[in-house]
């Protein structure tokens, strides 16, 4: 099963399963734009739009999904809120952007979905200008962390609807762009982490 044809399956009852569950961690990663107002924002992966009520008013943004199902949601949820949205059809692994076009890139619950978090990651780098961030929430393996049930795991619940066994640190150690300005848990011991990075080249 794609994870486009898990995703639409899942659209209808996505926001029940997951909100209440994930809605204090959002909010803490999102805490960076309000400390920061940027002009262009990128929501990779906005799904159904969980992170639409948590951002300031003032940034134009740009929500990028691989399922319409999703986006449909999505979508009536910015109305819901008169947020100034727009929202694309399309793969996380090949942004379909300029490079160096959008100040910030949010990464929330994606880098764990994707079976190519390498690529993602990369992309994210691509489109985000010089000194701009990347927000990231999601789960990860420490490096060298045994975890023995959640790699076991993995293959089957990537399959339906994320991986269990990601590990961040060597993503980033593949993008010489970007660099580390915090990391943080968020949930489940630390196994989901608030995320930010920055691109280098820039204040």
């Amino acid at each position: 099963m794609s994870l486009r044809h898990s995703y639409t399956l899942f659209a209808p009852i996505y926001d029940v399963l997951v909100a209440p569950f994930t809605r204090a961690a959002r909010r803490q990663s999102l805490r960076a734009l309000h400390d920061e107002l940027p002009a262009e924002v990128l929501l990779v992966g906005i799904g159904s739009g969980l992170d639409l009520p948590l951002l300031p008013r003032g940034p134009r943004y740009t929500g990028l999904d691989l399922t319409p199902a999703m986006l449909t949601r999505a979508q009536r949820q910015a109305a819901v809120l008169g947020l100034d949205l727009r929202l694309d059809t399309g793969d996380a692994r090949q942004l379909p952007y300029a490079d160096a076009c959008f100040d910030v890139v949010v990464l929330h619950l994606i880098l764990a979905v994707t079976a190519h978090p390498q690529q993602v990651l990369a992309e994210a780098a691509r489109v985000l200008r010089p000194g701009g961030r990347v927000l990231i929430l999601d789960k990860f393996l420490r490096p060298g962390q045994k975890a023995p049930l959640r790699r076991l795991l993995s293959p089957l619940l990537a399959r339906l609807a994320t991986r269990t066994d990601v590990e961040f640190e060597p993503l980033l150690a593949a993008q010489p762009a970007l660099t580390l300005l915090s990391d943080r848990p968020a949930l489940a011991g630390g196994w989901f982490r608030c995320i930010v990075l920055r691109k280098v080249g820039g204040p």
